[in-house]
């Protein structure tokens, strides 16, 4: 197994690591944080020179490389994640959940525009893994989308390092398992990328940052949860709502004794940018802070008209930022509440997380009722307000100097339309399943752009209707979008279901210009907003409603449109896209990675992984003269270059 970097063929050693040393032994901080850039790429170099084993003239030849190289292209951020099972009891009730490096959630993953991200992740489950990065474009790479049209599993006891690169992209995201509904015990963790400091973001610069990662939650695990759907039923109403992975405080007496809850410690008089991630398993959720206005500037990777809130309905799968001032008096803690939307709330009492904003100079607890959303959607007229008013900030810059507004999408000629309709679960074959235009998504054995690659013939087919048919019946099917590479394309998502849902298309963000209820039909093309409407990966579709969304199909690969809900994912509520470039030169998408897993018809190719005991001897030795080769290298560019 081999990777590409830097013109230099390099031994993908990651890919071989004895995956019996702990995470701890290997350095789970990223190593940009410990060194400065170029030393960082320099390390990589290292790394691959020991473990060549080269000769007196590779080593002068990787040395004049090295030189030429070491200062050169664009910085890297590494790290190792050891996914396991740990106990915890976030509801005050035992049970098993999804730990990065010991950690629930897990670590954050911060880099900034342009930067090469290398995640090591060893498979430590008794079940294949995948890690997918929600709303990172990673351009040119589905290869690295963690998801089963794209990727073999991770197996059990082996690792996989994905490589990728945050380009043209800034804002706040989040990585989760894709496979089989593990999101629903845990394994996800904040993504931050920040602005390149050359381009200024549209705020003061804030005093600091904090993350909230919300989401519903079961006391079963994902396993249990599995076996009630494929049992044909519903999951039914969630236990609770975790903040970071902690149940809520006792603010009544319902709420069991003994309850971690989660504590934001601030400063009186400071302003924080809040990101803020619903991780859930399939409930929209309703987040504020008591007494704080939450200014609204980001939404998954672009910068917002800022828009002040006193809540905020965020739904499955959907990321935001806003900036909060303490500008309150500091008599009392204050509630931070994310709690069930679009049910009935009075029965779903329970689905609520509750955590503590407690100021420097607090002068005592937080008590009283909770506050209550001033957002009203008990009528139809009045649900979409909200979602309405998020606008894009169209003088700001983003990831790229020129204003967001620069790229005049509403005067692009719509190249083609697709309608995805999505109805309440049906019987297919004996089973319940879930659709898309009425076809439930069967996820070949063999990653589509695997068989692609090695010319596998027969394992999907490019025959995804542009319309649902109502005179087909629901059908099990690999069936995928054959897309125009460099089509600008409208896709309406079309909701007959009876819950919220929200949609999600990988390797992309989109321009939502309008929603309504009712079904889409061709004069709603008049209402579009064709000025200033947000971009961004996940959108939410209110039952009995459609939502229309523009994109500009430049991301060449195979990219999947799924539901975000697990439910419905799990059930086959998904499909692809495959947009590939016909004058391909290797510009516009990337090459299979050296390191690629086989699974299906292209088994046999895969070799194996070593485990062994031998091997943890081995690098323990060999630790001590990869650190000094390390610190040689290191001194490269200094004495020699």
């Amino acid at each position: 197994m081999v990777l590409e970097s830097s013109n230099l063929m390099l031994i993908d050693f990651t890919s071989y690591a004895d995956v019996s040393t702990t995470p701890e032994e290997e350095d789970q901080r990223s190593i940009s944080e410990t060194y400065p850039p170029y030393i960082s790429h320099i390390i990589k170099m290292a790394a691959a020179y020991f473990f060549s084993r080269f000769t007196t003239f590779s080593f002068l030849f990787s040395l004049a490389l090295l030189c030429g190289f070491s200062l050169a292209g664009d910085p890297s951020v590494s790290y190792v994640f050891e996914v396991s099972y740990i106990t915890a009891s976030p509801l005050g009730v035992p049970q098993q959940v999804i730990a990065m490096n010991g950690k629930f959630p897990g670590p954050v993953i911060n880099a900034t525009t342009n930067y090469n991200v290398d995640v090591n992740v060893f498979n430590r489950l008794d079940e294949p893994f995948l890690f997918t990065w929600n709303g990172i474009e990673i351009r040119g790479e589905s290869w690295q989308d963690g998801v089963l049209g794209t990727n073999c599993p991770i197996p059990p006891n082996w690792n996989f390092t994905y490589s990728f690169q945050v380009k043209d992209q800034i804002g706040s995201f989040f990585y989760f398992p894709s496979l089989s509904l593990q999101r629903a015990s845990g394994g996800f963790g904040p993504i931050i990328i920040n602005n390149r400091d050359r381009i200024p973001i549209p705020f003061n610069e804030p005093d600091g940052e904090i993350s909230f990662m919300i989401g519903d939650w079961y006391t079963q695990n994902h396993t249990a949860l599995r076996g009630v759907l494929d049992s044909g039923e519903e999951l039914g109403m969630p236990d609770g709502v975790l903040i970071n992975g902690k149940g809520p405080y006792k603010y009544t007496s319902s709420v069991p004794d003994g309850i971690h809850y989660e504590t934001i410690n601030v400063d009186p008089g400071k302003t924080y940018r809040i990101r803020v991630h619903n991780v859930g398993t399939s409930t929209s959720l309703n987040f504020r802070i008591q007494n704080h206005k939450m200014l609204l500037v980001e939404t998954e990777g672009h910068y917002n008209s800022q828009t002040n809130f006193t809540d905020f309905d965020i739904h499955v799968g959907q990321s935001y930022s806003f900036l909060v001032t303490m500008d309150q008096n500091a008599s009392t803690d204050y509630y931070i509440v994310a709690s069930a939307r679009f049910v009935n709330e009075t029965a779903w009492q329970r689905v609520t997380g509750v955590g503590i904003l407690h100021y420097s100079n607090s002068e005592g607890q937080a008590s009283g009722p909770l506050p209550v959303p001033a957002t009203d959607v008990s009528q139809p007229w009045s649900v979409m307000n909200q979602q309405r008013a998020i606008k894009q900030n169209t003088s700001a810059s983003g990831a790229r100097p020129n204003p967001q507004g620069s790229y005049h999408y509403g005067e692009i000629n719509i190249t083609g339309t697709y309608i995805l309709r999505s109805m309440p679960p049906t019987k297919i074959n004996g089973s319940v399943r879930a659709t898309l235009n009425g076809i439930s998504f069967l996820n070949p054995s063999t990653p589509m752009r695997l068989a692609d690659k090695h010319k596998v013939n027969g394992v999907y087919k490019l025959d995804f209707p542009e319309r649902p048919a109502d005179n087909i019946p629901p059908r099990l099917e690999s069936s995928i979008i054959n897309a125009t590479y460099k089509g600008f394309i409208q896709i309406i998502f079309q909701n007959n279901d009876t819950k919220v849902q929200s949609f999600h298309i990988d390797g992309y963000s989109f321009y939502v210009v309008a929603m309504d209820f009712g079904n889409w039909t061709e004069d709603k093309k008049g209402s579009y907003n064709n000025w200033d409407a947000v971009s961004r990966s996940t959108v939410e579709v209110y039952p009995g409603a459609w939502t229309a969304v523009l994109l500009s199909l430049d991301n060449a690969g195979v990219w999947n449109i799924r539901v975000q809900n697990l439910d419905r994912w799990y059930l086959g509520q998904e499909t692809y896209m495959r947009i590939i470039n016909p004058e391909e030169n290797g510009s516009t998408e990337m090459d299979q990675p050296g390191n690629a897993l086989y699974c299906g018809a292209l088994k046999s190719m895969q070799k194996d992984q070593i485990h062994s005991s031998a091997t943890s001897i081995l690098n323990e030795k060999l630790n001590l003269v990869f650190s000094l080769v390390m610190v040689l290298l290191a001194l490269v560019p200094v004495f020699f270059c």
